[in-house]
């Protein structure tokens, strides 16, 4: 949501787009020198692609940013080089992000819940650079005339949220005072006008009362209606849920007709309540809640205030008269508030030790699957296959066959004959929308190096 009246600039949700970069190719490159025209292989890795790293800093507002460029990509890696030289890694992307920002899957599932300054969330990872000859070589493979590809990428479309990180949110009808109220509480300079919807950002301030030191969230007038749509107030609902404490602030010296403090609160838990349907597991209605009565330097608001308190407090609810203006009553509303929050804070369970948790992979688990799609046709799955299938550059017979053998020492020979393939058969590897077609010949030896001169395989001619 952008806020664009009054030059209002303020952004609490975007869809990002980002891309992270390529990994570089190995490098297929031989040693020679005078009298050592094989020197052997000296062919460096390519370099990683850069991540897409989001990061809390306090110095991000909101999403604005990302409002207006919401594209953006990582650096690719450098290809590896002779004389052993690794390619240089891609440049990583950093955005700053402003603290309590949500990130969601475009399905809505929560990806990271980002909250404390320097929170950090990989959400594109660069790709793995390709290895040089140098790194494959072997004692049946001496000097390999062929090197793996960079791998690409993550690509990834992601939903940014902004939810207020506060202790204390303010809640109640524009021109209430929630602005007002901020400013004399804390050292905040909110924007303030005597009219509906001044408020186009949630305002946050700190306050210090005692030893305790809380942050106070002024959220935009809400108005009937709000929880399913109407007006702004939807909008900021969400910046209400990580406070633990409420202030209904309630304006005493309000002309518009039908319009009351007792109405105005009724009015506003509705909405509060309404909106509960969205938050699960801890709903508005179960927090801790006082009523702020404002505006009591206007003498007629002074007398309101005075007939009305009664009622809240038959309700159970800690009522206190004040005076944004004129500073009055605020002492006794703020050591109030760090009460409630201190209370909230103790009641927390005392966090865990963090511990670093290592789960080794499973013996014998599955690297791929085969699933016939036809009249002897087969759909080869897995993350390693199709990995291998980024890597290998199909213009060298050398790496084709060098794949082949990756493919056999991993089992895809034995369970394709098994799963009754017959000689010929047409083999997919990928899935079912993207994916390589080979054809499958068991004459062809696989698992065995035989490669010919260098960029060739013997095992190839009279199959291509």
């Amino acid at each position: 949501m952008a806020a664009g009246a009054q030059g209002a600039q303020f952004v609490d949700r975007v869809v990002l787009h980002v891309a992270a970069g390529n990994g570089g190719n190995g490098c297929a490159s031989i040693h020679r020198e005078k009298f050592k025209p094989l020197g052997g292989p000296d062919g460096a890795n390519g370099g990683r692609g850069g991540d897409v790293t989001l990061v809390v800093d306090s110095n991000a507002a909101s999403l604005l940013e990302y409002h207006r460029r919401p594209h953006r990509k990582a650096g690719n890696g450098k290809p590896g080089q002779g004389s052993h030289r690794t390619g240089a890694n891609g440049d990583d992307v950093v955005l700053p992000v402003p603290d309590g920002t949500v990130v969601k899957a475009p399905d809505g599932e929560i990806l990271a819940d980002l909250v404390g300054e320097g929170t950090r969330f990989v959400i594109a990872k660069g790709g793995a650079g390709g290895l040089g000859n140098a790194a494959l070589a072997s004692a049946k493979r001496k000097a390999p005339g062929f090197a793996l590809l960079g791998e690409p990428g993550d690509e990834a479309d992601v939903v940014l949220e902004l939810k207020s990180v506060a202790d204390v949110a303010l809640v109640g009808f524009p021109s209430a005072g929630k602005s007002s109220l901020i400013a004399a509480l804390s050292a905040a300079k909110p924007k303030i006008a005597d009219y509906p919807f001044t408020t186009l950002i949630p305002n946050l301030g700190v306050v210090s009362a005692g030893d305790t030191t809380f942050t106070v969230a002024d959220v935009p007038g809400l108005i009937e209606g709000a929880s399913e749509g109407k007006g702004l107030g939807l909008e900021f609902l969400r910046h209400i849920e990580r406070s633990s404490t409420l202030a209904h602030v309630l304006d005493c010296a309000t002309l518009e007709p039908g319009r009351d403090p007792i109405s105005d609160f009724e009015v506003i838990e509705q909405e509060l309540q309404a909106y509960d349907r969205v938050l699960g597991d801890r709903p508005l209605s179960d927090r801790p809640r006082i009523v702020v009565l404002n505006k009591i330097d206007v003498p007629d608001a002074r007398e309101l205030a005075e007939m009305v308190r009664p009622e809240f407090e038959k309700r159970g609810l800690r009522v206190f008269e004040v005076s944004a203006a004129a500073h009055e009553g605020l002492r006794e509303l703020s050591f109030a508030m760090a009460e409630m929050v201190a209370d909230y804070r103790a009641s927390l369970p005392a966090p865990e030790p963090t511990r670093l948790v290592i789960r080794p992979k499973e013996i014998g688990g599955v690297d791929f699957e085969i699933k016939s799609v036809g009249d002897n046709t087969y759909l080869i799955t897995g993350a390693k296959p199709v990995r291998w299938l980024r890597q290998t550059d199909f213009n060298n017979e050398e790496a084709v066959g060098y794949l082949a053998d990756r493919l056999a020492r991993l089992g895809v020979e034995e369970a394709l004959a098994n799963a009754g393939a017959e000689p010929g058969a047409t083999v997919l590897i990928g899935t079912n929308d993207e994916s390589i077609v080979f054809d499958w010949e068991p004459e062809i030896v696989a698992g065995e190096t035989a490669p010919g001169p260098r960029g060739t395989d013997r095992r190839l001619d009279g199959f291509r």
